[in-house]
């Protein structure tokens, strides 16, 4: 296993600095691979017979095709769009089934289930994941090296050197508040502590498995005399937050703020844009980046090194990091890795720039900062904060 050190920083104003110019985002052993599973054709055609140009994917595709499944997991429909992204998948690939497992699994639960299924080959064997960094950072053995052809526009800081993973999107922690419960919206994470969000506030996730709720507590951390390299203090704070009764012990989902259950969702700014999008002014809510702790958040794709499709996997990889893909995320609030690239090309529309909330503030924590803030949250969580965050029955 290697460890590595990446530049989250440069990556954070290569991103803003873009964004500012154009809008004024087992048991087989892995087999590494760097291109699609096929050849691609290599002679030229002379002027004069010159055929139309082939897809580039359309081999790799029969060969997905020939599997007949891609098994994803831990994607719901509501988070960055992978509703759209998946049924733009199918309708580009049909004859391909995307079988979708445990939508609303954490990163920790994603890699318990490679481990789970080495051996299996049905359709309980996640292809791939979506996982927070740090996840793929320390699982990389569990993994199956591929570079996708658009490989040389992501950025170095967000891909492994060797294609055991590579970053897709980043988003800033927020809080989604739904103002017909609670008109009173919090402006900072000091905020969450005022009695009046009693039995109000909720993580979206265990902190003992999921990344979404373990840099919850990161950044809370930043806000509450912590940095990125001490997240000690965001622990104390939700123990607070938990003393007070404030915190609920339920993973929140839209659905929960929608029915006022959940008045106060922590969740990633995509993540809550969406949710208001999905309620329609009913109930009303708002998004809120908060006045300090602006922590950003990288998720990253690898491919499981015990994958029963890996021809689908690929292909699905292809997809997601093609212009068509990474538009199709940025639909869902989300900055994707490519951004920085399309926005230089010109093929990021503006409705799509207009749609992103500022997020200059944010700091991009480096691998070995969330490696060990990983581990300090969930070990510590239990005996620091106590509350047992459940979903909900």
């Amino acid at each position: 296993m290697r460890t590595k050190k990446f530049a989250f920083q440069m990556l954070a104003l290569l991103v803003i600095a873009a964004t500012l110019l154009t809008a004024c985002g087992g048991g087989a052993a892995p087999v590494a691979t760097e291109a699609p599973a096929v050849e691609q054709p290599a002679a030229e055609v002379p002027a004069a017979t010159e055929a139309p140009a082939a897809d580039p994917m359309m081999e790799l595709y029969e060969a997905a095709k020939a599997e007949g499944m891609l098994s994803t997991i831990a994607l719901p429909h509501d988070w960055c769009n992978y509703g759209g992204v998946i049924d733009a998948f199918k309708a580009k690939y049909p004859g391909i089934e995307v079988n979708e497992l445990n939508p609303d699994a954490g990163s920790g639960d994603e890699i318990e289930a490679i481990k789970a299924n080495m051996n299996n080959k049905g359709p309980q064997a996640p292809d791939v994941v979506d996982v927070g960094f740090s996840f793929g950072e320390a699982n990389q053995d569990l993994f199956m090296p591929y570079k996708v052809s658009t490989w040389d526009t992501i950025p170095d800081g967000m891909k492994d050197p060797e294609g055991y993973w590579y970053g897709d999107y980043f988003g800033v922690m927020a809080f989604l508040v739904n103002t017909d419960v609670q008109p009173d919206v919090p402006q900072d994470w000091k905020d969450l502590l005022d009695p009046k969000y009693k039995g109000q506030v909720a993580q979206s996730g265990d902190p003992r498995t999921s990344n979404q709720a373990i840099q919850a507590v990161q950044a809370a951390a930043l806000a509450n005399g912590g940095s990125l390299d001490d997240a000690a203090p965001g622990l104390e704070f939700f123990a607070e937050l938990n003393k007070a009764g404030n915190l609920i012990p339920l993973i929140a989902n839209n659905g929960l703020v929608a029915k006022g259950e959940i008045p106060v969702r922590l969740t990633w700014d995509y993540n809550g844009l969406a949710a208001i999008d999905s309620f329609e002014g009913n109930p009303n809510a708002v998004l809120v980046i908060p006045a300090t702790g602006q922590f950003a958040g990288v998720y990253v794709q690898a491919i499981s090194a015990y994958a029963p499709h890996p021809n689908a996997a690929k292909l699905w990889m292809e997809f997601l990091y093609s212009d068509e893909g990474q538009l199709l995320w940025m639909e869902g609030y989300c900055h994707p890795a490519r951004e920085t690239d399309m926005r230089a090309r010109g093929v990021v529309p503006a409705e799509l720039s207009a749609k992103l909330p500022d997020v200059s503030k944010a700091v991009f924590p480096s691998a070995e900062q969330l490696t060990t803030a990983k581990e300090l949250i969930t070990k510590q969580w239990d005996s620091v904060v106590g509350a047992d965050i459940k979903a909900a029955e």
